[in-house]
């Protein structure tokens, strides 16, 4: 009996990864056992970056309401403290766009807290 294989389903298997690694340098692009090395690397920095940039966005808030808050006499901590305690329900990501883009809005949100 002849020997069977799938081919249909091994050429598509090549070609999703031929076509996730286009515009790589190289061989990254043209040989397949180099550009599934490539591809897989790429997933896994791109898997643990997602992770990172929610790190470095919530440090950025973080720099901007404390420039922000000292702008208005206050710091960072004694700021979030102060709007815990108060219950208000403005998050980082909205503190720090009203601390560059509405300075007069935020500058009222500290005086509410204080």
């Amino acid at each position: 009996m002849p020997r069977s294989v799938n081919a249909v389903a091994s050429r598509a298997r090549r070609k999703k990864i031929m076509k996730a690694a286009r515009g790589y340098f190289g061989a990254r692009s043209k040989v397949y056992t180099v550009a599934k090395n490539a591809v897989d690397k790429a997933m896994l920095y791109s898997f643990r970056d997602r992770r990172n940039k929610k790190r470095a966005f919530r440090r950025l808030w973080i720099v901007r309401i404390n420039a922000a808050a000292r702008i208005n006499g206050m710091s960072y901590s004694k700021l979030m403290h102060a709007i815990h305690d108060k219950n208000v329900d403005l998050n980082r990501k909205v503190l720090a766009d009203l601390a560059m883009n509405h300075p007069d809005t935020f500058k009222a949100v500290v005086d509410s807290v204080r």
